[in-house]
């Protein structure tokens, strides 16, 4: 077990209403000589002696507890075997993720207790994380409010989601959209919850989080000014649900003031693990209507917005909607109508504004238009109709289509139905992938940033089989980019950023691994998202032929960092993985195969090559077989045959009668040549020892001429590589370019190597110096030799003692 000890002070300000507001302070210390906690002045929370702890880890067989860390099995950025990691410390949701309701509801009631949540603190920063509160609030617990609270009065209904003081009201219409399906609620808001039998002062919820269902609990205790609630209430004085469930959110997010300003489709896909989709009005597809329809006989969340008034915050219309403020849809039917003069079906939509008063709709079929005379009552009462200022009113299609510019919808998951929900219908078929995008690395940027967009992480599909009931033997495919964190860390000055994806048509025949630059100089895309956007999540609807196809998910603008969740939602089953290769050596694209080795693999230009398994190589040979297989080295140019006959002079002269070199040697030859070549410091002496290091399988610290002479022509291939590169003659490749130049080299590799080498061999703005180009393939070329000697049945792996693996790195 291990322990911390911190010690913090909170000062709460409260009032009765009945004069100015009173301080109380609290000093709060985690982690005293048991492990425990304990606050000064209010419940504690410790080891022993009655307190309460807390701890992020499992428990051992034998039932004590143990600090447990585990990296994500998703992270695309590569981690060190054996190495610890940052990202537990930087993950801001570990503390929230780790709490467990069970365990605490357990604790504190055998303690006698309430619970005050110390990963989510009654105190100002959790409300606000810009700047100081306007009032001083109040935190109290809903029995401090009222005289009977109660969880949920008569059911959870739209009209307990009433609007507070925070600009929350994208929330607020997915709430209140939620309640309209009670299943998707009741996962989202545990039911069984009171303030009776078994009241701790805690409650919990369910959220769906970047790819996985959640539990957040929180304390009862909420803002509230002069004993009322702040933000988030019931039209019920006694009912907290709502304020609750709003609480548990912020501290998902990391704040009340987190929640201001947002996407009504990203709560709703919180509340769902569904899949949104955007609609701009404006420019709607003919078919909107049915779309609509069957999204809501399938308990699909949908919420409406007008585009704000850049003058004034949610400006009221004359028609009574208001500007830049969202709305959630809550019903969508043909309503059937006969009169003396017309009958049919009449397309309608229910909308509800969040605000739940008098701000509604006036045109037509609002509350009290003369077009409800010709309804029937018994439509009225099936339909549910009342006219009361609840914030809900009924607008046919057409005037909704008119007024409305946005639109957004919440197609429910694979998973969202259970199977006798699905009453005939077909689950979509979802697939996901986690990535990330890393400056210097694969943070390409979009199509307009051509030179480093191909870096970008490519993702291949493969749709086999069309649509059941697509007349043109199309593929629908919803594609989904969510990016991650964003809103929790408003506080450390991020925001979201600028997101999309493209979509390109692999030709037959293409190889497994990422499609270079030239790919994307000549071909154009085939499908791309409907725009880069500052949103959580973009997501688009395809219809595409059978086949296969590239899908990159970029940023807008390159050297952003972020991650983010790939999502791709199909009618049938597809397949989808990540463009990736095996590091290994290449055969030159130019040069014909050779006949391969017996007992070796096929040596197909462009296909990774392995060395014959009945031979057990020597580190010597090893290196042979791997020079072999590089890139052919072209005829010396005058100047290089000259550069070559100097260092034969000047190695004689240095090496004595021995004939051998050693690492300062090395580095005074090689410097006299390649600085006049370029304008570089000259290899350092790390360098050049591993140069020495790549062939002196005898540990004697030195080169003969031999080995000098393989050294020099890998020496020439990679000094002619770099040039090509260099294009501005800067002395210096981008990070970005780096993987092709070690392509030319002859190297072969995965996302995860070149990831481990950009951040081993780049500076911080992504600048690869020359002699830190030669290092890393020198080290490149030493490791495949070391692995290959001990892997000679081409496994793909290989098995090292402790001291053969420190030989094998440290001397490189």
């Amino acid at each position: 077990m291990y322990t911390t000890r911190t010690t913090r002070t909170v000062r709460t300000f409260y009032s009765d209403g009945r004069g100015p507001p009173k301080v109380q302070t609290k000093t709060y210390t985690y982690g005293d000589d048991s492990g425990g906690s304990s606050v000064n002045g209010g419940v504690n929370f410790g080891g022993g002696g009655g307190r309460f702890q807390i701890r992020i880890g499992g428990a051992r067989e034998d039932g004590t507890d143990q600090p447990s860390f585990s990296v994500p099995a998703f992270s695309q950025r590569p981690q060190v075997i054996g190495r610890s990691t940052r990202k537990e410390k930087k993950d801001p949701f570990s503390g929230v993720i780790n709490q467990s309701y069970d365990v605490i509801k357990k604790k504190c009631l055998e303690e006698g207790c309430l619970f005050e949540d110390p990963e989510f603190e009654a105190e100002d920063s959790s409300i606000f994380f810009s700047r100081a509160p306007p009032r001083p609030f109040e935190w109290k617990r809903p029995h401090e409010i009222c005289d009977n609270p109660v969880f949920i009065s008569d059911g959870a209904s739209r009209f307990d989601v009433q609007q507070g003081e925070l600009g929350d009201c994208w929330l607020l219409a997915a709430v209140a959209s939620l309640t309209v399906n009670q299943r998707l609620f009741a996962k989202v808001v545990p039911p069984d919850q009171t303030f009776e039998d078994g009241y701790c002062g805690m409650f919990r919820f369910h959220f769906w989080r970047q790819g996985e269902w959640v539990e957040v609990v929180v304390d009862d205790r909420l803002p509230t000014y002069y004993g009322q609630l702040t933000f988030m209430h019931s039209l019920d004085k006694n009912e907290f649900w709502s304020a609750l469930l709003e609480k548990a959110y912020a501290k998902l997010e990391g704040s009340y003031e987190s929640l201001k300003g947002g996407s009504t489709c990203e709560a709703m896909v919180d509340f769902t693990g569904g899949v949104s989709e955007f609609f701009d009005l404006r420019k709607a597809p003919p078919n909107l209507f049915s779309i609509m329809l069957k999204a809501s006989q399938r308990g699909s969340l949908m919420g409406c917005s007008i585009d704000a008034d850049p003058n004034q915050l949610e400006a009221r219309l004359a028609n009574g909607l208001v500007m830049g403020h969202a709305y959630s849809i809550t019903s969508v039917l043909l309503m059937d109508i006969e009169t003396p003069n017309m009958s049919g079906k009449i397309p309608m939509v229910r909308v509800r504004n969040p605000w739940g008063n008098e701000a509604e709709w006036k045109g037509r079929w609002s509350d009290q238009s003369r077009e409800w005379s010709l309804i029937p009552d018994s439509q009225k009462e099936e339909m549910g109709l009342t006219f009361d200022d609840d914030g809900e009113f009924w607008m046919s299609f057409d005037d909704f289509s008119k007024n409305f510019e946005k639109l957004e919808i919440c197609n429910l998951g694979p998973d969202s139905l259970e199977e006798e929900e699905l009453d005939g219908k077909k689950r979509w078929e979802g697939h996901t992938e986690n990535g990330e995008w890393i400056p210097r690395v694969n943070a390409g940027g979009c199509r307009n940033y051509l030179d480093t967009f191909w870096t970008n992480p490519q993702y291949r599909v493969t749709l086999t089989d069309p649509d059941d009931d697509d007349d043109d033997d199309l593929c629908t495919m919803l594609v989904g980019v969510l990016q991650k964190d964003r809103r929790k860390k408003r506080k450390e000055g991020l925001d979201m950023l600028t997101i999309g994806y493209v979509i390109y048509k692999i030709p037959e025949g293409t190889g497994e691994g990422p499609l270079p630059l030239d790919f994307f100089k000549y071909n154009a895309s085939c499908a791309k998202s409907n725009s880069f956007i500052n949103m959580r999540e973009v997501c688009t609807r395809h219809k595409l032929s059978p086949g296969q196809y590239c899908i990159i998910p970029s940023t807008f603008e390159p050297h952003h960092a972020g991650n983010y969740l790939l999502r791709l939602y199909t009618e049938r089953k597809s397949h989808t993985q990540e463009m990736d290769e095996e590091t290994g050596i290449i055969e030159d694209q130019g040069t014909k195969p050779k006949p391969k080795p017996s007992g070796s693999t096929q040596q197909v230009s462009g296909k990774k090559i392995s060395p014959p398994r009945d031979i057990n190589f020597t580190r010597p040979e090893a290196l042979e077989f791997l020079t072999k297989a590089l890139r052919e080295i072209p005829p010396p140019t005058d100047e290089e045959q000259e550069q070559e006959q100097a260092l034969k002079s000047s190695f004689r002269r240095v090496a004595g009668e021995d004939l051998e070199i050693d690492a300062y040697e090395l580095r005074d030859i090689l410097n006299a040549v390649f600085t006049r070549e370029f304008s570089f410091d000259g290899f350092s002496l790390e360098t050049c020892r591993s140069m020495v290091a790549m062939h002196d399988g005898d540990l004697s610290g030195k080169l003969g001429f031999d080995e000098f002479k393989v050294l020099w022509a890998d020496l020439r291939r990679w000094k002619g590589v770099f040039k090509e590169y260099d294009r501005d003659k800067s002395g210096k490749l981008s990070s970005y370019e780096l993987r092709s130049a070690l392509h030319a080299s002859g190297f072969r590799l995965s996302n995860r190597t070149f990831s481990a080498l950009v951040m081993r061999y780049s500076s911080k703005d992504g600048q690869v110096e020359f002699g830190d180009f030669i290092l890393c393939a020198i080290r490149m070329k030493t490791m495949l030799a070391s692995f290959k000697n001990i892997d000679v049945d081409n496994s793909g792996h290989a098995a090292f003692d402790l001291d053969g693996f420190i030989q094998t790195v440290m001397y490189s």
